[in-house]
């Protein structure tokens, strides 16, 4: 089984090709240059230097939220595209859970944090027993007290990754003695939790065709919100 993966919803873009289970290659990209300019050409670049062709892929992952409005648009429309063209099974991974796998640890729990700005994260909470995940909590937008409550009693160590890794550490380490804060360069978003997620997915049996995919928002955008904030005032 070939999987090629996108994942777009933060800063960073990057894209993974992972056979088997055996990730192939990676390409990661974080030079602020927007979505729309990098991600295709990536994708392209990476099955050129692996080797390999649309013709060969079994499915898409890619990751559809939460995050970025625009990134998962953006991440959402390149997968849907590689999808329609050549017929494929297109899957749409939890940004928080592909994290949680990408990050790879043995025993302890995961807790996935994006910053969702107005106080709250984008969160979710996995435990790891000898490296079966087992989520928790479902994908949710939470405050950050509301976080080290829920977290705090936790008997394991509790390993942070996200964008938000570095905002919850500094201001629950206190409140959670268990938090654990990794090396930067195992904190972010990749693109080849997204294809572990997706083969996951793709081998359980079920159907992801790429006209249903669509993005997980979790919150209303800016503009959904000021539009009801004007409609209730009226």
């Amino acid at each position: 089984m070939l999987i090629l993966a996108f994942e777009t919803s933060a800063k960073a873009a990057s894209t993974a090709l992972l056979e088997d289970g055996k990730l192939l290659g990676e390409s990661y990209q974080n030079t602020g240059l927007t979505h729309s300019q990098t991600i295709m050409v990536m994708a392209e670049d990476l099955l050129k230097q692996c080797g390999k062709t649309v013709a060969d892929l079994s499915g898409i992952g890619v990751a559809n939220g939460p995050g970025s409005f625009t990134g998962i648009r953006i991440g959402v429309a390149a997968a849907k595209g590689f999808a329609w063209g050549a017929e494929l099974p297109c899957c749409g991974v939890s940004t928080l859970a592909s994290m949680a796998v990408g990050l790879g640890i043995w025993q302890g729990y995961v807790c996935p944090v994006m910053d969702a700005r107005r106080s709250q994260v984008y969160n979710a909470l996995f435990h790891v027993d000898c490296g079966k995940y087992t989520r928790i909590r479902e994908d949710r937008a939470i405050s950050l007290l509301e976080l080290g409550e829920d977290v705090k009693k936790l008997s394991e160590p509790v390993f942070l990754v996200g964008d938000g890794s570095v905002l919850c550490y500094n201001a629950l380490s206190e409140m959670v003695p268990g938090l654990v804060l990794p090396p930067e360069h195992r904190l972010h978003q990749r693109a080849a939790g997204v294809a572990l997620e997706a083969e996951r997915m793709l081998k359980s049996g079920g159907s992801f065709p790429g006209e249903a995919l669509v993005p997980n928002y979790l919150r209303l955008s800016q503009a959904e919100r000021e539009r009801n904030e004007r409609m209730q005032t009226k």
